[in-house]
């Protein structure tokens, strides 16, 4: 093989889901009405049909209609948190997703990607966390292996390719470091 080639044939023949995978892939994608058809305060039915497909959601979840859930046995979402509309979780690795996160609107989360390293560029499902209270503001990009730490906020159309640290606010692309997060007494 010339090392200045792609070999897609060996790409394409590589079974990359296993047998459980591709019948739940089915029946998803026939069940999924269900899900995006639902009126949106139905916040309870939809994280029922997401349960039943494996996912393990938290208590008081808002998950809205739109949102794109790619495998839902791939996802864990803590109690309080929400994921907006038009959302996208490609979750070809788990996606975990802490207590009282928000995912805004228009959120890419990609948790697969290939190793275009190798000449077959195998897929790869690698994990992405995002942690208690953080906030990923909209059009915000997350990418695989990244881990988004506490009470982190990152900005909106902000691309994380990097781990984010605790309490910290991101923005721009790649995302950087712009302020420390802190939150005042409400009352």
């Amino acid at each position: 093989m010339d090392k200045t080639s792609l070999n897609i044939l060996k790409n394409r023949e590589d079974r990359k889901y296993s047998t459980r995978e591709m019948v739940l892939r089915i029946l998803w994608a026939l069940l999924s009405p269900l899900f995006r058809f639902s009126p949106r305060p139905l916040f309870g039915w939809r994280r029922l049909i997401l349960r039943l497909f494996g996912a393990r959601i938290g208590e008081h979840v808002h998950i809205y209609s739109s949102a794109v859930i790619y495998m839902p046995w791939n996802l864990e979402v803590g109690r309080w948190s929400s994921i907006g509309e038009y959302a996208f979780v490609y979750n070809l690795g788990k996606v975990r997703i802490g207590d009282k996160v928000t995912i805004s609107c228009r959120v890419h989360i990609c948790a697969g990607s290939h190793d275009y390293t190798r000449s077959d560029m195998p897929l790869q499902k690698p994990s992405i966390t995002i942690c208690d209270q953080a906030w990923i503001c909209t059009d915000a990009f997350i990418g695989p292996r990244v881990v988004v730490g506490e009470g982190a906020v990152v900005g909106a159309r902000a691309v994380a390719i990097k781990d984010i640290p605790a309490w910290k606010v991101v923005a721009g692309n790649p995302a950087r470091i712009v302020k420390e997060r802190t939150l005042a007494d409400c009352d």
